[in-house]
């Protein structure tokens, strides 16, 4: 399996789209804070516009896409004199249209919406990523053919507003999230993803790792696999990830052990070897540093979640 394949597995992404945005000009959007295991995105499919999250202004033109791993609260404006227009909602079956409250022309196309990801391998994965990340596909013919095939699919199932719209919009939206993942960084996103190492070599050590995170991968097994010395994979992993081998190895494996945890019953001294760690104590401290609560407390906190998921399916 790819690695972005196997993380998105992982993680246990689920996507959704709130809202598509045809605004006029000189609009203002304030988009609120998510919740905790939940990240902003956008897509613009025309025109350009500007995004305002915390210290940062990132300028969106078609083809972009924006990820806000953390959630943050954050405004989108449309260019104009004086961005005073406030939006009006219309509530769809599947999702909401937010025009100007003006009722100008619009200007942009923007779609809007959410991933929620679990608190094990899906917050360690997203905290791992840029805040934001800013990815522009129409840089690359072969990126943009692909959104501009997706687009066209959103806006057709958008406008039809029939029976699984909110399904296959979904699928649509994880798509584009995939697309994210493996794009290597660029102008738009200055910070490395780890998720998608343009140095081949790199991305082999990255693969092998999530797909055998319990194996004794020692910093000479890793660089011998990537065909470099060891101090040059030290100096081309940290560029390329934007982390070091051991935090990406300790990453690595609190994320699988994370989906052994939820999936067996496996004592947490087994999962710990299962994943390369030879002492349950020191295991357990990754697991803690990492996601915030110890092996136990995580696999409590998953049945818990698992009870209230089947409780709103028999309602």
């Amino acid at each position: 399996m790819d690695p972005v394949s196997h993380l998105l597995r992982l993680a246990k992404v689920t996507a959704t789209l709130d809202r598509r945005c045809l605004l006029g000009a000189a609009t203002r959007m304030d988009v609120g804070e998510r919740q905790f295991l939940e990240a902003q995105f956008h897509v613009l499919l025309e025109g350009e516009c500007q995004l305002l999250v915390s210290d940062m202004v990132v300028d969106m033109k078609p083809g972009d896409f924006v990820l806000i791993p953390g959630g943050a609260a954050h405004r989108v404006i449309t260019p104009g004199k004086y961005p005073e227009v406030p939006t009006a909602e219309v509530e769809e079956e599947s999702f909401i249209t937010t025009h100007s409250a003006d009722g100008g022309s619009p200007v942009i196309d923007l779609f809007c919406g959410h991933y929620a990801f679990d608190p094990g391998a899906g917050a360690v994965l997203f905290r791992t990523l840029p805040d934001p990340v800013h990815v522009s596909f129409g840089d690359s013919a072969e990126t943009d053919t692909m959104l501009r095939t997706l687009s066209d699919l959103m806006r057709s199932e958008a406008g039809n507003r029939g029976p699984g719209t909110s399904v296959i919009l979904s699928a649509l939206s994880t798509v584009l999230l995939a697309m994210v993942l493996r794009s290597a960084r660029g102008s738009a996103t200055g910070e490395a993803l780890w998720t998608a190492s343009s140095d081949p070599r790199i991305a082999e050590v990255v693969q092998a790792v999530l797909e055998e995170p319990g194996n004794d991968w020692s910093i000479a097994r890793l660089a011998q696999l990537a065909a470099m010395s060891r101090a040059t994979f030290l100096r081309h992993f940290t560029r390329e990830t934007g982390m070091t081998v051991g935090v990406f190895l300790a990453r690595s494996r609190v994320m699988a052990a994370a989906e052994i945890l939820s999936s067996t019953g496996d004592t947490v001294a087994t999962v710990a070897g299962l994943v390369g760690y030879g002492s349950e104590s020191a295991f357990s401290r990754v697991f803690r540093s990492e996601v915030g609560m110890s092996p136990a407390e995580y696999r409590r906190d998953q049945v818990r979640r698992g009870r209230n998921l089947r409780g709103i399916r028999t309602k």
